[in-house]
C-alpha cells in the first residue's frame, strides 16, 4: 500500500551461469506474438531488467528469465531472456534454469523418468527434455532453434588487435567467434581480464562492420555476444570457449568501453552457433557429441541432429545438454524512496557508471 514493490524470483545456476527466474512476470507483458512481447519488454520493462541485474541486487554476470504463457498451442510456456545487453530472444543456460525452476517448484508437473517442456521463444519453438529422479532435475537437453552461419573467416579490423579472421553465426542469438590465439590471449579463468577486453573489442568491431538481421524478425539485428574459442586441453572435451557478455555500450574507437563479464557456463546458444560453423567447415558431423567446456571447467554436451533450410540459409538443428541447481528463492524489494530504482553500475567492475 505504501508503494513498495516486491518481486519474487527462483534463482538457479546452469553449470555455473546464474539465471534469475521470474514466474510472475506474465502479469506485466503484452503482445500476441513472441516478437511483439520481446519488443514490448524492450520498450516498457527495462526498469525491471536493470533493477534485477544491476547492483545492489545483481552483478555483472547475472541473467534473468521471464516465464510467460505460451502463444502457440504446441507450447507449455514462453520465455524472454534478460541480459545486461538487453532483452534477448533465446538462451540455452537460462532455458535450463527456467525448466529446472518450473519443475522443481511444481509450477509444471514433473514426470519420471523424463519431462518434456515445449517453449515459445521470439525465434521459434524449442523443446527441453528434463531427466528427473527423486524430485530433482538431473539434466536438461534443449533442442534449439535452427542455427546457421552468416560468415566464415571474415576479416574484422579490431583496433589494437589487428585484422582477425572471425565467424558470425546464429544460434538463438547472433555471435561473432574467433580463436583466442588470433586475439593474442589464452583461455582460462586466470586470464579473464584479457579475454574480456579482447572479446569486447572484437564484438564492438564486428557490430560496426558486419550487419545481421533475423529473417523472421527485423528487430533482431545486432550481434549480441562474442566467443573466443580454443582446442581442448584434457581428455573427454571437444573444445573450450569463453563468451563475453557486454555490460555497457561498446565503441570500437574507445578502449575504455571494452568491458564485460564472462559467461560462467559453456554457453548454450554460443555452442549452437559454434557447432553450425564447425559443420559448415566439415569438422562436425550430424549426431556426433560435441563436449564444450567453459571458463569454470563445466561442460555442455552439444549435438547436431539434422540439416534444414531457413530463408535460404543452410542451417542445422542443434541441442545442448547440461545441469542446473536452484540456489535460492528470493524476494527483491524496492521501496518508493530507494535512490536507485533502476539499480546502478560503477566503472570499477562495469563497463560504465550509471545511476
Amino acid at each position: 500500500m505504501d508503494g513498495t514493490r516486491i518481486i519474487t524470483s527462483v534463482d538457479v545456476h546452469a553449470e555455473g551461469e546464474p539465471g534469475r527466474v521470474l514466474l510472475g512476470g506474465h502479469l506485466q507483458v503484452r503482445g500476441a506474438t513472441m516478437s511483439e512481447r520481446l519488443r514490448w519488454c524492450t520498450e516498457n520493462l527495462d526498469d525491471l531488467r536493470t533493477l534485477l541485474l544491476r547492483e545492489p541486487r545483481g552483478h555483472p554476470a547475472m541473467c534473468a528469465v521471464l516465464v510467460l504463457p505460451p502463444v502457440t498451442p504446441a507450447a507449455d510456456v514462453a520465455l524472454i531472456i534478460l541480459e545486461h545487453g538487453g532483452f534477448r530472444p533465446m538462451s540455452g543456460s537460462n532455458t535450463m534454469c527456467a525448466v529446472t525452476a518450473l519443475l522443481e517448484t511444481g509450477a509444471l508437473p514433473m514426470r519420471s523418468p523424463e519431462t518434456v517442456v515445449r517453449i515459445d521463444t521470439a525465434v521459434g519453438l524449442v523443446e527441453a527434455t528434463a531427466v528427473v529422479a527423486g524430485g530433482k532435475v538431473r539434466t536438461v537437453q534443449v533442442r534449439n532453434v535452427p542455427s546457421w552461419v552468416v560468415a566464415l573467416d571474415t576479416p574484422i579490423k579490431v583496433p589494437e588487435y589487428g585484422s582477425v579472421l572471425a565467424d558470425v553465426a546464429f544460434g538463438g542469438q547472433f555471435y561473432v567467434q574467433a580463436p583466442a590465439a588470433a586475439m593474442g590471449v589464452e583461455l582460462g579463468a586466470d586470464n579473464a581480464p584479457a579475454i574480456v577486453r579482447a572479446g569486447a573489442a572484437l564484438l564492438a568491431a564486428a557490430r560496426a562492420q558486419i550487419p545481421v538481421r533475423h529473417p523472421d524478425d527485423a528487430n533482431i539485428d545486432q550481434i549480441s555476444l562474442a566467443m573466443l574459442h580454443g582446442p581442448a586441453d584434457e581428455p573427454g572435451v571437444s573444445a573450450r570457449n569463453s563468451v563475453i557478455l557486454p555490460n555497457g555500450d561498446l565503441d570500437p574507437e574507445r578502449p575504455e568501453t571494452w568491458r564485460g563479464a564472462l559467461d560462467r557456463s559453456p554457453c548454450g546458444t554460443g555452442t549452437s552457433a559454434r557447432m553450425a560453423c564447425l559443420h559448415a567447415r566439415g569438422d562436425l558431423a550430424l549426431n556426433v557429441p560435441f563436449i564444450h567446456q567453459g571458463v569454470l571447467g563445466t561442460t555442455f554436451e552439444g549435438m547436431l541432429h539434422q540439416r534444414v533450410q531457413v530463408a535460404g540459409h543452410e542451417a542445422v538443428i542443434p541441442s545442448i545438454k547440461g545441469r542446473a541447481w536452484i540456489t535460492g528463492i528470493n524476494q527483491h524489494i524496492l521501496h518508493p524512496d530507494d535512490p536507485f530504482p533502476r539499480g546502478y553500475t560503477v566503472g570499477d567492475v562495469w563497463g560504465t557508471t550509471s545511476f
